[in-house]
């Protein structure tokens, strides 16, 4: 063969390999948008039937009161907990993940039509406690598997987390409004409407491509390495959370910031439809929900891009101070309107703080085991939620609303306080941030 025919021929195949990466990369941007989509629809699912909490665990036959709203919503998120780490087991001991998130998510919808049943069939609240922790279990997978399939996809570790990001916060605050709607017509609409909207994130994502995708395709070592994530990954990302105690600052913040979350999911419901505080629906709660939810999803993708600029420090500890000021200020705000305009304050600062501790869990760990990092935070943050509604269920109950935010916006703040030197320490920041931050 001719020099010139080697040439052409190089040529020629460099173009094909230009065609490929180009074709996979429009493969990838059209999956991206489906699992966004698919993580959109759990969220929308899951936080319809928070706005109608209070109502449906009556018609379910518990008595009224927050003591059942709250094992209502721990039943799931305790299958949450228990489950998250046992679908990506699988999903790597089979080597798929797409027929695992349409099962998880079909199986969840038909929970819901179950639990919907229940007060026909005359089954009472535990029976409905049952469902729930088959739901949750079932849910999960889909939810789980779905970010796991957009972190294997190519185009930038940030670029696909921040799809999931804003999906799971417009998800919350198109969930919140219309679950509120919905509640307001009948305590199971949102229940139904749930299953629908489950079932059709199932056949959604069966249309996903299932190859195994990774941001080191590429390289075959590093895909195999990556196939492991949650086997052998997860357990190494465990022993370093032991060994390197830099890991557990993000995962701490990844806590709290979920707890105080799942206390407005819970106790936040009932605070603003309560007669002797602001005596909203249903549908007011849920508005006033999505307060928060709007901006937490909206300003994710702009201010975790700040982070990038200036550094974590600043939207990690201050953006945690903040949230947790504002918090408190919605327990003891003396008028609704301030309580709205708080709520709105409350979202800017979790959507400051959010992208930029997830973006510090990837900062300390190596690629290789950053999936199985991302992994360990989210256990810590269900933990979190169910501790929110837990901490702030009780607290309710027993001494008030005011004590009970008092006591969760303090948390937040006391751990801002007490992980600031270390937040500085892995994270000073750049320019003239990074100096405030090693200075002190």
């Amino acid at each position: 063969m001719s020099d010139g025919d080697s040439s052409a021929a190089t040529a020629a195949g460099g173009d094909r390999a230009a065609e490929i990466d180009t074709a996979g990369a429009a493969a990838d941007a059209t999956d991206r948008r489906r699992l966004g989509a698919v993580v959109l629809a759990v969220l929308i699912s899951q936080v319809l039937l928070y706005p109608g909490v209070p109502d449906l665990v009556v018609a379910l036959g518990a008595p009224a009161g927050i003591d059942a709203g709250m094992w209502f919503l721990v039943a799931e998120f305790g299958a949450f907990v228990t489950f998250a780490v046992v679908w990506g087991a699988l999903s790597d001991a089979l080597g798929t993940r797409v027929p695992l998130i349409v099962t998880g998510a079909l199986g969840g919808a038909a929970s819901y039509v179950a639990l919907a049943s229940l007060p026909g069939l005359g089954l009472g609240f535990g029976a409905a406690l049952l469902v729930r922790v088959v739901g949750g279990a079932l849910t999960i997978g889909a939810f789980s598997l779905s970010i796991t399939l957009l972190m294997d996809l190519r185009g930038g570790n940030g670029r696909n987390m921040g799809t999931a990001g804003f999906a799971i916060g417009l998800g919350a605050a198109v969930g919140s409004v219309v679950g509120g709607s919905l509640a307001g017509l009948g305590a199971l609409y949102p229940v139904y409407a749930g299953a629908v909207v489950l079932a059709a994130a199932g056949l959604l994502a069966a249309t996903v491509d299932d190859r195994r995708r990774t941001a080191a395709a590429n390289n075959s070592e590093a895909s195999d390495s990556a196939s492991e994530t949650d086997g052998g990954g997860f357990r190494d990302v465990l022993a370093r959370a032991r060994t390197t105690p830099g890991l557990l600052v993000p995962l701490a913040f990844g806590f709290v910031d979920r707890l105080t979350a799942g206390f407005f999911a819970l106790v936040g419901v009932y605070y603003f439809q309560d007669p002797a505080t602001f005596g909203l629906s249903a549908a007011g709660a849920g508005a006033t929900l999505a307060l928060f939810f709007v901006p937490f999803a909206l300003l994710q993708s702009p201010l975790g891009a700040l982070s990038d600029r200036i550094g974590r420090f600043l939207p990690v500890v201050a953006g945690s101070l903040a949230y947790g000021v504002a918090t408190v200020g919605v327990g003891v705000a003396p008028a609704y309107p301030i309580a709205a305009a708080l709520m709105v304050l409350v979202g800017v600062c979790g959507a400051l703080m959010a992208p930029a501790t997830m973006a510090l869990v990837t900062d300390l760990v190596e690629p290789e085991v950053r999936g199985a990092a991302m992994g360990l935070f989210n256990v810590f943050g269900s933990l979190g939620f169910l501790a929110g509604f837990l901490v702030g269920g009780s607290a309710t109950g027993a001494f008030g609303y005011t004590p009970a935010f008092l006591a969760v916006g303090g948390l937040e703040l006391a751990i801002a306080l007490a992980l600031l030197p270390a937040v500085r320490s892995l994270s000073p920041g750049a320019g003239v941030i990074g100096r405030l931050g090693a200075e002190g």
